[in-house]
């Protein structure tokens, strides 16, 4: 709880994530990995990277970004140095010139672990 109060991802529980995302799931998606960041959450299915962005003071205007694998172009980690200990995580679709970005407190192995996801899931699209 206290990682993610800071700013850090932390793994989040599959069937929250399902529950909180069955609105938009098509039939045969299935959330393979999903990370909670304070009131945001970065979801991996099946298909596609789902950014869910909360909005402000309840939280109940929520924004879901639906990226499909396909369209990443390509994407970086920049992780955080001496002086800079915040991890930056950015995305590139195609048709659009700036990146999604993801800024992660420093700490823990999460930003790896997320970059690894994008990496698997770009490079290794799901059999049609």
């Amino acid at each position: 709880m206290l990682s993610r109060l800071l700013g850090n991802a932390v793994k989040a529980n599959l069937d929250e994530a399902h529950k909180e995302l069955e609105q938009i799931l098509i039939q045969g998606e299935q959330i393979q990995l999903a990370y909670k960041l304070v009131r945001d959450s970065i979801i991996f299915t099946n298909l596609r990277l789902i950014l869910v962005n909360k909005q402000g003071i309840t939280g109940k205007k929520v924004e879901f970004h639906s990226i499909p694998y396909k369209s990443v172009t390509h994407f970086s980690l920049e992780t955080g140095g001496r002086f800079d200990l915040d991890a930056d995580m950015k995305v590139w679709v195609s048709s659009t010139a700036e990146p999604i970005s993801k800024k992660f407190k420093k700490g823990g192995n999460i930003v790896a672990d997320i970059q690894g996801a994008i990496a698997y899931y770009v490079l290794n699209p799901p059999a049609k």
